[in-house]
């Protein structure tokens, strides 16, 4: 069974929200900017690369939202300190898990609708819906 990249990248961006997350309120408020401008550079150059590189639009469209708000949250984490930062950084990290699982999401029943609608003939050559 072969993984696709779309699936792989959405789960790593849903990761690196979750840890962004728990950075924001566990750590202060520098460190967790810090910490939120190196994993939201990653997450953009990533997300902007598979929308760039993509041929389908939905990906395009999926991961170039997710690039948006990470670079958004690395511009945040560089102009903003103090309780401020610790909210913007919980909160961007909050809409990229979203955005990341709402693509997840697109893709796995795109996923599961190709498979419900595979027909299978048997011998008789009468038609029935593959399980």
């Amino acid at each position: 069974m072969k993984l696709s990249s779309r699936f792989v990248l959405d789960n790593l961006f849903l990761v690196a929200a979750a840890f962004l997350v728990v950075v924001s309120m566990a750590w202060s408020a520098g460190a967790a900017g810090w910490t939120a401008f190196g994993v939201s550079t990653g997450i953009t150059v990533i997300a902007a690369a598979s929308a760039a590189l993509s041929r389908r639009n939905a990906i395009k469209l999926g991961h170039g939202l997710v690039s948006l708000v990470a670079l958004w949250s690395l511009i945040a984490a560089l102009a903003f300190s103090g309780t401020v930062l610790t909210w913007l950084v919980f909160a961007d990290a909050i809409a990229v898990g979203v955005l990341a699982l709402a693509d997840l999401t697109a893709h796995e029943a795109t996923t599961e609708k190709v498979v419900h609608q595979l027909v299978v003939h048997d011998e008789a050559g009468q038609q029935r819906m593959a399980a």
